[in-house]
């Protein structure tokens, strides 16, 4: 019977695109997820994301993306994956609280919400929890 923390780090195979412009972010977030067993592709602003997504369409189970990016908010960029995709599940995070950004306009009610920095363990389980809803 393992310990509270071992189920927490419950990881997986599935493919993750990881949005995120800040390179030292995004490496420490895709050395998280890949050590759990996850295959990530990086995408380093809005643009490339929407590149790499239409590109992976069919593989990619989850989308992670930093709700604030050089040219304003992604929620554009997600919306137009749903288009593509309208079943794709997505985290999404930042430096900046939650309630700053749904007062914003940035995030919606009922968006799954990580606030950075966040502990191996969190990132672990909320991931999880998003696969297998």
């Amino acid at each position: 019977m393992g310990n509270i923390e071992d189920r927490q780090l419950r990881g997986g195979t599935e493919i993750i695109l990881l949005v995120e412009d800040n390179s030292a972010a995004r490496k420490v977030t895709k050395i998280m997820l890949e050590e759990l067993g996850y295959r990530v592709i990086e995408a380093v602003d809005g643009e490339d994301a929407l590149k790499k997504f239409h590109t992976n369409k069919d593989k990619i189970q989850l989308v992670i993306l930093d709700v604030i990016m050089p040219h304003g908010s992604i929620k554009p960029i997600y919306d137009e994956m749903l288009l593509i995709r309208s079943d794709i599940k997505a985290i999404f995070f930042s430096g900046y609280t939650e309630d700053i950004l749904k007062r914003s306009g940035m995030i919606e009610e009922g968006l799954t919400f990580l606030t950075k920095p966040f502990l191996p363990a969190k990132l672990a389980s909320m991931v999880r929890e998003v696969l297998d809803t």
